[in-house]
């Protein structure tokens, strides 16, 4: 079992910054992918950005060059910094990780930006 525990949302103004974190326990294979991704009310969850075990990232589009996305891998953690916060970015951000075939997440964290 997998287990991912985020911090580090908040409330912040637009314009501000705003780090997340989040911390993998448990088995899970060694070349897996962790990353982050975010539901706004009455929306679907979508990708924030995606980081492999090889440091190979993705974003989506909305956040492109004002998010950027790193890893440790033997702590087994995942970091999500968030600069240039507009008040769309307002929504939860749960943590993800894909490992072979399985995929886990987090309970999400609140980012809320206010205008």
């Amino acid at each position: 079992q997998v287990e991912l525990v985020e911090s580090g949302g908040g409330l912040v103004q637009a314009g501000g910054s705003l780090r997340l974190s989040c911390t993998a326990s448990g088995v899970f294979c060694r070349d897996n992918v962790m990353g982050w991704y975010r539901q706004a009310p009455g929306k679907q969850r979508e990708l924030v950005a995606s980081i492999s075990h090889y440091h190979i990232t993705e974003y989506g589009g909305p956040v492109k060059g004002r998010f950027t996305v790193s890893r440790d891998n033997a702590k087994y953690t995942v970091d999500l910094q968030m600069n240039s916060l507009k008040p769309d970015d307002t929504a939860v951000y749960y943590c993800n990780m894909l490992s072979g075939s399985s995929n886990y997440w987090g309970r999400g964290t609140q980012v809320t930006v206010s205008s």
